[in-house]
């Protein structure tokens, strides 16, 4: 596989709390230069992003992020006012306390109503696969199926731990056809992503691609 087919499954992506704006125009450039999937950045930016860059670049941000436990009208109004500002594409994180006390069907419901409110935009849904055993991935595979969600991603990247293939892999057997998969969260090799993408996934987000395909090495996400 190319760098170049690599990097366009790439959210290329810059979500710490301390980004500044030279850090987030340095990944838009980036992203317009080596045609990334998207930029994946704070919804704070997504308004300035959108006016000096316009359609040179698709714009993805999150919701309920990183810890999940927004309640769900506020999450609605975080994708509302993302949508208007200008962002394409919303990641967004699911109850975590609603997983373990294996609440599935209100988890579903919340998936539900920010993918209505999403329309033809795509939504990912972040599962935070650190946190959860077989059992809850299986059913969060299945809410997010059921509920018509575009993408099932394995982490935020703040978590305990990021993206498995083994994860991966049972994502595969349990969602639907219409749903793909985006690994995230300690991508930091070329055999890093290609070793994702080649188990199936179809969006890797990471800060680190363009630097290492690049062979400046590892940022970290």
């Amino acid at each position: 596989m190319t760098n170049e087919e690599m990097l366009r499954h790439v959210d290329h992506t810059q979500l710490k709390p301390f980004a500044t704006w030279e850090d987030i125009e340095k990944l838009c450039e980036e992203a317009i230069a080596y045609r990334t999937a998207s930029v994946c950045v704070p919804p704070a930016y997504i308004r300035r992003i959108a006016d000096k860059y316009g359609e040179q670049i698709n714009i993805c941000t999150v919701v309920g992020f990183p810890l999940g436990y927004s309640v769900t009208s506020a999450k609605l109004e975080e994708v509302r006012e993302a949508l208007r500002d200008g962002a394409g594409e919303i990641d967004m994180v699911v109850n975590i306390s609603d997983v373990k006390n294996h609440l599935y069907d209100k988890v579903e419901e919340e998936i539900r109503t920010l993918k209505q409110a999403c329309g033809g935009h795509i939504l990912k849904v972040i599962i935070e696969t650190c946190f959860l055993t077989e059992e809850e991935k299986i059913a969060m595979c299945r809410a997010v199926t059921n509920a018509g969600a575009d993408y099932i991603k394995t982490s935020t990247g703040f978590g305990s731990g990021g993206a498995t293939i083994e994860d991966v892999r049972l994502f595969q057997k349990y969602i639907g056809p219409d749903v793909k998969v985006k690994a995230a969260g300690g991508v930091r090799t070329r055999e890093d992503l290609e070793a994702f993408l080649n188990a199936g996934c179809d969006r890797i987000g990471t800060s680190s691609a363009v630097s290492i395909l690049n062979g400046d090495g590892a940022q970290g996400y």
